[in-house]
């Protein structure tokens, strides 16, 4: 059957499976180069990757690396090539939907010991210097936290010292004669002034604690001024790791030594004992009436004492019920790490590690489409009406070249004398 025999529909899509065909002809021509180019740059970035999980750098691990890369590159080049030839030559659904199971196992093998290495060779620097900085804002609440609560533990202050001037104004009260109606410095005004005295040392000792605090603190801010700029400077960040890590282990004892410089502790047990250890003066009123006085005066103290330490010791337990600050333990990281740890920050490097290794699926769904454009433009057509001019003239040339050794083995075949059939003698 010739071209003049099909329908125009027919020859119409013949002539766009050949245009098709041509068109990939012409691509075939770079498109293994092209693959081996992908494959070979996917190596490379695994390469980078993981040289830095390698802890040696010697000349082993340089070859473990490069025979690893090597692998890799190979196996992405092989993986496609299979696919990008056998895929689209299939025609049955059960065969594609083999193909395609393989596929999806493939990229996945190749995501797994490929693209996560291009991801740190990519973005392992910057990952690790989102985690020393996420590390830093750590260790600035944890000291802030230590320093908050510090700070309200030395507001106590206030409260110890008007407890203290309340029991002076008491005390002063007393000599005057205005509480028990003695005037003078007997009993009562002993015990007043025995438990401001308590107080004012309190006071003292909690007013020693200020400069320490905030030398602390200043101290603290210091070094986290020096890890931020770890975080940015210019360099290896393996290096900088290692410094940072040096000012983490400072920092974390200056948030220990601001815990243990709370007094709030200190003021509750103060606030506990001095309700409790209270010792009673001998009553020195030399008449019965006077004595009577005097022990009801210091029981209305000791009400009035009950109070005060209850009151301060809640103060004291309100301080220590605030939430304490964070533990933050730095843990050097490796730029592989990092970048799992932080894939959420690094996304376009994820997609440019995945991409490199994966685009070839796209090439093969294109040669898939366009074969079987081609398979649906030859359908109704005859072998003889999808021969180019070129297979046309192939064809005639073979069909010659047979029928001139058929020529030349029948002149080479000797002559053989002609046998004449026997005439039947009874004839």
């Amino acid at each position: 059957m010739s071209d003049s025999h099909l329908s125009r529909a027919e020859a119409r899509g013949v002539r766009h499976a050949r245009e098709l065909e041509g068109h990939l002809t012409w691509l075939e021509t770079f498109s293994g180069t092209a693959l081996g180019v992908l494959a070979v740059a996917s190596g490379i970035y695994t390469y980078l990757g993981v040289s830095s999980l390698l802890d040696e750098n010697g000349a082993m691990s340089v070859f473990a690396a490069i025979a690893y890369s090597t692998a890799v590159s190979v196996g992405i080049f092989v993986f496609w090539s299979y696919l990008m030839r056998l895929f689209p030559a299939v025609r049955t659904a059960r065969a594609r939907a083999g193909l395609l199971t393989a596929m999806g196992a493939g990229s996945l093998a190749i995501v797994a010991m490929s693209s996560w290495l291009n991801a740190a060779a990519l973005a392992g620097s910057a990952a690790v210097e989102q985690h020393l900085a996420e590390t830093v804002q750590d260790y600035q609440q944890s000291l802030e936290r230590a320093h908050e609560i510090a700070l309200s533990a030395q507001g106590l202050e206030r409260d110890v010292a008007r407890t203290r001037q309340s029991f002076e104004d008491l005390s002063e009260q007393e000599a005057a004669g205005s509480l028990s109606g003695l005037a003078g410095r007997g009993a009562v005004f002993r015990v007043l002034r025995q438990k401001a005295a308590e107080l004012q040392a309190l006071e003292t000792q909690i007013a020693s604690q200020t400069p320490l605090v905030e030398s602390a603190f200043v101290e603290g801010n210091t070094i986290l001024s020096r890890m931020r700029a770890l975080t940015v400077e210019p360099g290896n960040v393996e290096a900088r790791s290692v410094e940072f890590s040096e000012a983490a282990v400072r920092l974390q004892g200056l948030i220990t030594q601001l815990r243990q410089l709370s007094v709030a502790p200190l003021v509750e047990r103060a606030a506990q004992d001095l309700a409790a250890s209270v010792v009673l003066p001998e009553l020195d009123s030399s008449t019965a009436q006077g004595r009577s006085d005097q022990a009801a005066t210091i029981t209305s103290v000791l009400e009035v004492l009950g109070q005060r330490a209850t009151t301060l010791e809640r103060a004291a337990q309100n301080v220590q019920s605030m939430q304490s600050p964070i533990e933050v333990t730095y843990t050097p990281v490796s730029s592989a790490d990092a970048v799992i740890l932080y894939a959420r920050n690094f996304v376009p490097s994820w997609a440019g590690a995945i991409a490199i290794d994966l685009l070839p699926a796209v090439l093969v769904f294109i040669l898939a489409i366009t074969h079987g454009a081609i398979r649906q433009g030859r359908e109704g057509a005859g072998i003889e009406d999808t021969l180019t001019l070129a297979e046309l003239r192939a064809a005639v040339t073979a069909l010659r070249e047979v029928e001139s050794e058929m020529a030349m083995a029948k002149q080479d075949k000797p002559d053989t004398p002609e046998i004449t059939p026997l005439k039947d003698k009874s004839a």
